[in-house]
């Protein structure tokens, strides 16, 4: 009797934890081609208001400077960043053309499907493209990965949104977007949702650095506070979590405002707004990339990737504890400078090596243990004499997260 009794009340405890645990549903926005000193010239109550529950911090676009991974600082590219988690050397879009996508870097609508096909989907945008190229929506090399509730495409229908020079049919287009996002959140709650919207960048390529320029910042925190009130009702109404990160795909350039797709630091500079309350000291204390949001939703939606996956991701999760970040490396007479940013103390790293790129035509790549050191040291020196290469991936391994860097000879 008091075996069945105890066993009664463990059982109690364990759905009693179990509906204290909440789903995470995660929306990303990009509020296409916002520079961060032009946001920060607003007035944006509303992602202000997000900032307060999570934090606010200016990133970058761009990849590594005059490095391997340098990135365009253009649309879609900056998009399938966020989307992938990698630069442009690994996903290859490199224009807004969209020609010839790595898909083995897969997205995290990707990830979704493939490891918890349960998860509701959903995109919201003015682009096709950005669900049939991008995330490549039943194409054979993405694994015929389908998104569930899709509302985009509004740029061919020239019927419904007549094209004008002042581009006021983007800014309808947009505000459609925002209107199926919330009717869409309230009434089907998906896990993971994107929301793309571009009148900012057209107002910036038209006008540059001008009032019409800002006043479109302030229509987006506008369509932002929709978005905010949609979740508000969904949490009130069934008690679900919500997170959201809102970010943009570039910057613009220094000199008139109105262009984009360089490296000048205007043009490299972004930022991320989120209320996830768990944000660590890297998002606080770094300037964290346009690929540090993907590895962040993963955590939220419970997914992970593969040992060999993780591997190639470049980001490092902005929320939650990490081990590692900012891996760098030389290379000099058979020997590797490699240099990292500790988050945790006294912790022991792997770090490991390979000279293949296998990964980026299907295969799996071999690498080799280096060696093991303390995160406190955040250098260490890697002899490869034998290992003669043109290309050198290096990887270091924490408790907690990845994080890579290459050599390209």
């Amino acid at each position: 009797m008091i075996k069945t009794f105890t066993s009664i009340i463990l059982l109690l405890c364990s759905l009693s934890l179990a509906a204290q645990k909440k789903d995470t549903k995660v929306i990303f926005v990009i509020a296409d081609g916002i520079s961060a000193d032009a946001l920060e010239k607003v007035e944006t109550p509303n992602l202000d208001a997000l900032a307060k529950i999570g934090g606010y911090s200016r990133a970058y676009v761009g990849g590594k400077k005059d490095g391997y991974s340098e990135t365009p600082t253009i649309s879609a590219v900056g998009y399938n960043s966020l989307l992938t988690g990698t630069w442009v050397n690994k996903h290859n879009v490199f224009g807004n053309s969209i020609k010839k996508p790595n898909y083995r870097y897969w997205t995290i609508f990707r990830y979704a499907k493939e490891q918890k096909p349960e998860l509701k989907t959903a995109i919201y945008s003015t682009w096709l493209d950005n669900r049939t190229k991008l995330i490549g929506e039943g194409l054979k090399q993405t694994g015929n990965v389908k998104v569930d509730i899709a509302f985009d495409g509004y740029e061919i229908d020239t019927t419904a949104f007549p094209h004008d020079k002042e581009r006021i049919f983007i800014h309808n287009i947009d505000e459609l977007v925002i209107e199926k996002a919330v009717e869409s959140i309230k009434a089907d709650a998906p896990d993971l949702s994107w929301v793309y919207l571009e009148y900012t960048d057209d107002m910036g390529h038209k006008f540059g650095d001008s009032e019409q320029f800002h006043n479109a910042i302030k229509i987006m925190d506008t369509q932002i506070g929709k978005l905010q009130e949609a979740m508000t009702y969904r949490k009130e109404k069934f008690d679900e979590n919500w997170e959201i990160y809102i970010t943009t795909d570039h910057g613009r350039d220094a000199k008139t405002g109105k262009n984009h797709g360089g490296q000048s630091d205007r043009e490299r500079s972004t930022w991320i707004v989120t209320n996830a309350q768990n944000l660590n000291e890297y998002f606080k204390e770094e300037t964290p990339g346009i690929v540090d949001i993907m590895p962040a939703m993963m955590q939220s939606l419970g997914l992970k990737p593969s040992k060999d996956q993780s591997f190639e991701i470049d980001g490092v999760s902005i929320t939650n504890p990490i081990s590692v970040a900012k891996a760098e490396a030389d290379y000099k007479d058979g020997n590797i400078t490699l240099r990292w940013k500790s988050y945790q103390p006294k912790e022991k790293l792997k770090i490991y090596v390979s000279v293949s790129n296998k990964f980026a035509e299907g295969g799996i790549d071999e690498y080799q243990v280096m060696k093991t050191v303390s995160s406190d040291d955040e250098e260490t020196t890697l002899n490869v004499s034998s290992m003669s290469s043109k290309i050198y991936k290096i990887v270091i391994e924490g408790k907690y997260n990845t994080t890579n860097t290459w050599i390209v000879l």
